[in-house]
């Protein structure tokens, strides 16, 4: 018992970075695929991401939303947290994506539609954020998260796939490569909700 209370101690950017170096070794790890062979594994963490950014989304417009329902701050500070975490993973996407442009397509396709999409609401998920952030009023900040991951989850389902697969990890027959994926998925998730808490805590707002 001593033991787990001195690990819970330790530093949330110290729990975070060890997060990050398990997610760095889990890609270096991952299985090959047959068409792409090693290269394949920037695909593997490309889509984690991408997927953590989504769930991160809706996770601030769910808390924005029940927030300013049921009238609870925490929640509206946890959409605002969970606002500045999922922008942070859509944005560092970004790069990520062109790597698996360059590994997948030897080339950078920047026509491909879910790239422009991308493009579009990181610009304008950060000024939004910015905006929020300087008028410091959580009701604001609740409703605009929802609003806006409404937008995002309406546009992709609009958004037509030219290079880019509807969802390789879902329609892969390999087992072992789905299970490996859902694994990564578990520890960018992770990594999000450390983040989330990291955010919160400098916002001032105390965890639910």
């Amino acid at each position: 018992m001593k033991r787990l209370r001195r690990f819970s101690r330790l530093p949330a950017g110290l729990w975070l970075g060890l997060t990050l170096a398990m997610i760095a070794v889990v890609t270096l790890l991952g299985p090959e695929e047959r068409s792409l062979g090693a290269q394949v594994r920037v695909v593997y963490l490309h889509g984690a991401w991408v997927w953590t950014a989504l769930a991160a989304f809706v996770a601030a417009g769910a808390a924005g939303l029940v927030g300013l329902l049921m009238r609870r701050e925490t929640l509206q500070c946890w959409s605002r947290a969970l606002g500045h975490t999922g922008l942070f993973f859509w944005i560092t996407y970004l790069p990520l994506s062109l790597w698996a442009m360059q590994t997948s397509w030897n080339g950078l396709f920047l026509a491909e539609p879910r790239w422009r999409l991308a493009l579009v609401f990181s610009i304008s998920g950060l000024l939004l954020q910015t905006g929020l952030s300087l008028l410091e009023n959580l009701r604001w900040t609740a409703l605009a998260n929802t609003v806006f991951v409404g937008v995002l989850l309406f546009t992709l389902v609009r958004t037509e796939n030219v290079m880019h697969p509807a969802s390789p990890i879902l329609t892969a027959d390999a087992w072992l490569i789905r299970l490996y994926f859902f694994g990564l998925l578990a520890l960018t998730l992770l990594a999000a909700g450390q983040i989330a808490g990291i955010f919160n805590r400098i916002s001032g707002c105390r965890p639910a």
